[in-house]
């Protein structure tokens, strides 16, 4: 899939849906869900960079090759993109391990 991943689903302005929606329009999702889920206020460190570096993770946990993550998230250096590898470490201590990914 080209293109951001958090997308606006209407555009009045310019009626274009291509673009990325603004850093915290995505964060105000983030909290909007969490709420709803009912973890809100229980992980302090709980954010959309925290989340990013946890879905880095999940796809080199399944097999994704480190280059195309580095593509993925648009680092210049793919050192960047090693640092957001936490296989190593304990996922269960990350705020983002109390987020429920479903198919």
């Amino acid at each position: 899939m080209d293109g951001p991943l958090f997308r606006p689903v209407k555009n009045n302005t310019s009626k274009t849906l291509a673009k990325a929606l603004h850093k915290s329009s995505v964060w105000d999702m983030v909290r909007l869900y969490t709420k709803q889920i009912g973890i809100a206020g229980t992980t302090p460190r709980l954010g959309v960079h925290a989340m990013r570096a946890t879905a880095a993770t999940n796809a080199l946990e399944h097999g994704a090759d480190i280059a195309k993550v580095q593509e993925w998230l648009g680092h210049a250096d793919i050192s960047t993109t090693r640092l957001y590898d936490k296989r190593d470490s304990r996922p269960e201590d990350s705020p983002t391990f109390k987020v429920r990914y479903e198919r």
